[in-house]
């Protein structure tokens, strides 16, 4: 992860999550658990052989557990091309800001 990574606050990436693509980096077991609505699971291990799944057009918002393993991910996504964000405090922040969150896959 670099200085440069881009990364938004929860209140941001709920006003724009929307018309961007969420991509939850964490493992299968966490994501069934609980995770952002439409959400799409990518686990960190796959994320750059599925590079070719994601919509380059949009702005990709990248989320995990609490904000670190998103931030090493948007610095992939961003060397690859894609426009990518790391979203603060990743699910356990949007939990606990009593959002909405889906269970299962």
């Amino acid at each position: 992860m670099t200085d440069q990574t881009r990364e938004i606050s929860l209140e941001e990436f709920a006003s724009r999550h929307p018309d961007g693509l969420t991509v939850d980096v964490r493992e299968r077991a966490e994501y069934t658990q609980a995770h952002v609505p439409g959400a799409v699971l990518v686990p960190m291990s796959q994320l750059t052989s599925r590079m070719d799944e994601l919509d380059r057009s949009r702005t990709v918002h990248v989320v995990c557990a609490s904000g670190g393993r998103s931030k090493a991910m948007t610095d992939v996504l961003v060397s690859a091309g894609f426009d990518a964000v790391s979203v603060a405090g990743g699910t356990q922040g949007w939990i606990d800001s009593g959002r909405h969150v889906e269970v299962g896959l």
